[in-house]
Parts: C-alpha cells; structure tokens; sequence
C-alpha cells in the first residue's frame, strides 16, 4: 500500500478541508456558513483517502508485476509475499470501502472517490503507458485531494479551493514531465512510451517549464486576490521552482554537449541554442 502515500494524500485532503472551512467562514458576504468545523467527517475524508490512495498503489502494483520483479523484486507482490490475485481483490476491497465512506459524507464526496478510482485503475492499466495523459491523470489525482476535503461543505467548498486544486495539478504535471526527462534512458531500454520519448527532451522541458510557470503565475495571482495565498505560495512556489530549476539546467547541459561536438568554426549561434532552421 506504500503507507506513507497515503498519508500523504490523506493530510492534503484534510489541508483541504482547513482552508476551505478558513475561506467560507471568513466569507461575510456569502451566504452559506460552514458552522463549526466538521471534525467526525474530516476523520472519514481521512480513512477514504488512506484506502483509495492504498487501493491505488496495489493496482498500480498489479498491474506492474513484470517490471517490479527486475525494478523492484523486494515488493510483496515480485517478492512472493503476496499472490497477484489476492493483491488484485484487495485492491478492490479497498476502493470499496474508500468510495462507501465518502458516500456516507455527502454525494459530492462520493463523486469525487467514485471517479477516482475508476480513474486510478484505468491510469494503472491504460493511461500510465500513455504520454501526457499519464501525466495530467497524475497531476489530476494529487490536487484533487485537496478539492475532495473541500467537498465537506459541498459545492461552495469546491468553489472555495477549486483555484488550489488547479495550481497543484499544474505543478504536480510538471513535476512528472520532468521525472519522465530525467528518467528517459531507462524508460527507453524498458520500452516505456513516455512523452520526452515522443516529442524530445527539449521539447518536454518547454513544456514542463511552461506548465511551471503557470502555477507560479497562479499563486503570484493569489496573493494580490486572497489572504490565504501565503499558504497556498507556500506549498506551491517553491516546489513549481524546484521544477523550472530542473528543466533549465537539463536544457543547458543539452548546451553544454552541443558545444563539445562541435568545433569553433562549424558551430553557430542558432545551433548552440538549440534553436530550429
């Protein structure tokens, strides 16, 4: 189940609802009220993230049996501990109880979990293999654990984080698009269709950058629009950085390689900068 992912989808999620609970109850001029916080109900966004999140990464194992037995032969499913059927029914044990709980909330809650999980069990048998799509399910999946602890207080919360869901799933997209350059030899022995694969590393990395950058933009947009962007630029500016910084500095050793291959004379300008014609 990879505990600690889950944990960490799980407390997103409760963030989730914290900021959203913040926003409606500061909100004088809405006319909906949150009340007091709903504790017992964060408690079940909790748990149904924990298993829908641990549902996923026992799909996603399932479905990657071949691949760990040589990646990774120390997980329960390569390493024996666990037969691949019993991993598989587990799976959907979890999401059952995962998508019940969120039933239980309210029918936002269990629309959200509902389509989660279909969609993490397509992502684990179709979409992870497929460029882009792969990356934006993933970048999806994160920040909408924020928008699903918003979902509480029903549509007014997902109004209220509906722009924080949007700046997580800008940067959790690039983050991925990132990973797939860094990882694209590997990926390229394993027959992995990634997208740096299709298009080009420097392609994606202008992509990725593009895609930080707007996040950056968003959260830059927040702090002149909402007092809770300090948290929100908090949780995003810095890692969205973290991700420009990435793609820059694959984009100038790319440079850097270019300008050992070539000679003094036969090297342009135009082609030091990897620029097209």
């Amino acid at each position: 189940m990879r505990y600690e992912n889950c944990l960490m989808a799980s407390f997103a999620a409760i963030i989730g609802t914290l900021i959203a609970f913040n926003i409606l109850a500061s909100n004088a001029s809405s006319s909906y009220s949150p009340g007091e916080f709903p504790l017992f109900y964060s408690v079940l966004i909790l748990l149904a993230v924990f298993l829908i999140s641990g549902a996923g990464n026992t799909i996603n194992d399932y479905f990657d049996v071949r691949i760990d037995s040589i990646n990774r032969p120390e997980r329960p499913i390569p390493s024996g501990r666990i037969k691949l059927k019993e991993a598989l029914y587990f799976s959907y044990l979890l999401f059952a109880f995962g998508t019940l709980l969120a039933f239980s909330i309210n029918l936002i809650c269990g629309i959200i979990a509902l389509f989660n999980s279909l969609l993490l069990i397509f992502y684990a048998k179709t979409l992870k293999g497929t460029p882009l799509l792969g990356n934006m399910s993933i970048g999806y999946l994160t920040g909408s654990s924020f928008l699903f602890g918003a979902s509480v207080f029903g549509l007014e919360g997902l109004k209220a984080l509906f722009v924080l869901f949007l700046l997580a799933a800008l940067a959790i997209t690039a983050r991925e698009i990132v990973k797939d350059i860094e990882d694209m030899e590997g990926d390229k022995m394993e027959g992995a269709d990634t997208l740096p694969l299709r298009v080009g590393a420097k392609k994606a990395s202008y992509l990725a950058a593009l895609i930080g950058f707007l996040a950056v933009v968003f959260s830059l947009f927040l702090t002149v629009c909402r007092y809770l962007a300090c948290i929100i630029f908090t949780l995003f500016f810095w890692q969205t950085l973290g991700f420009l910084q990435r793609s820059t500095s694959f984009l100038l050793a790319t440079i850097l390689r270019n300008l050992q291959k070539c000679s003094r004379s036969q090297c342009s300008l135009r082609s030091l900068l990897l620029l097209p014609g």
